[in-house]
């Protein structure tokens, strides 16, 4: 497995022409990895030692559709939404394997006048949880069993029927069932072996019990590591399907 990477082989990979873009990204309330594509010479002069990038607080009041949704505090109309600045968190950075020259790096929301945390930020909310567990003396680890339905429908196809009547990968139920995830190993060894590239641990993938249903389960980590895994291996499923031309849709444990 890839280990990590550190901002001085980065700035290495970015001086040779290895690496060209850097994603920033933090997640918003539906767990998807939103931001900016920096080059790479920017991330560097700019970015990375804490200035961070811009982001509209809208992002954090959205639907799954991204249509700003009332009723939040935080951010809405009738106070007008403002900026929020993602400052990298460099634990963080990330080769993207499924990325031609791409690095990734997961930020912190902060508020853009003050530096103070944005509290209903995932991220920080999580950061809160842990600190209260070791308040009370308590070390928080997780095992990630990520889920998901393969369809052959491509995602186009897919939102043309409205996301209903999708034919699954497999005519079957392929619970633990060898032959048939055979036939769905041009995608799912692509994500095990994408995400071991990222330094993102993966234990197995196997078949479940329902037609075209997948789960491949991230190494049992401390909190950090795991959180920022699923983040990430949510993100690199979506990325691969799309490539392959079916659609991965997921549930999670």
């Amino acid at each position: 497995m890839s280990s990590a990477l550190r901002l001085d082989t980065l700035r290495e990979q970015i001086g040779t022409g290895d690496v060209d873009t850097v994603l920033v990204a933090f997640p918003d309330l539906q767990g998807r990895l939103m931001g900016k594509r920096v080059t790479g010479h920017y991330f560097l002069d700019h970015v990375a030692e804490g200035t961070g990038i811009e982001a509209c607080n809208y992002l954090l009041a959205v639907d799954v559709d991204m249509t700003p949704v009332p009723g939040y505090r935080f951010a809405n109309w009738e106070q007008g939404y403002g900026d929020m600045k993602a400052v990298p968190d460099l634990t963080t950075l990330r080769p993207v394997p499924w990325l031609e020259k791409t690095a990734l790096v997961l930020c912190d929301l902060v508020d853009h006048e003050t530096g103070t945390p944005v509290e209903v930020s995932p991220r920080r909310i999580l950061q809160r949880q842990v600190e209260r567990a070791a308040a009370a003396g308590y070390t928080i680890k997780i095992g990630s069993e990520l889920e998901f339905f393969l369809f052959r429908d491509s995602y186009e196809e897919a939102a043309v029927k409205g996301y209903a009547d999708l034919e699954p990968h497999s005519s079957v139920i392929q619970d633990y069932h060898l032959l048939q995830t055979t036939r769905d190993e041009y995608l799912i060894r692509s994500i095990r072996n994408a995400m071991d590239a990222a330094a993102v641990p993966v234990e197995f993938s196997k078949g479940e019990a329902g037609r075209g249903q997948h789960e491949i389960n991230l190494e049992y980590a401390d909190r950090s590591r795991s959180w920022r895994s699923t983040r990430w291996r949510k993100s690199a499923r979506r990325a691969m399907s799309t490539r392959a031309c079916g659609t991965a849709t997921a549930r999670r444990r």
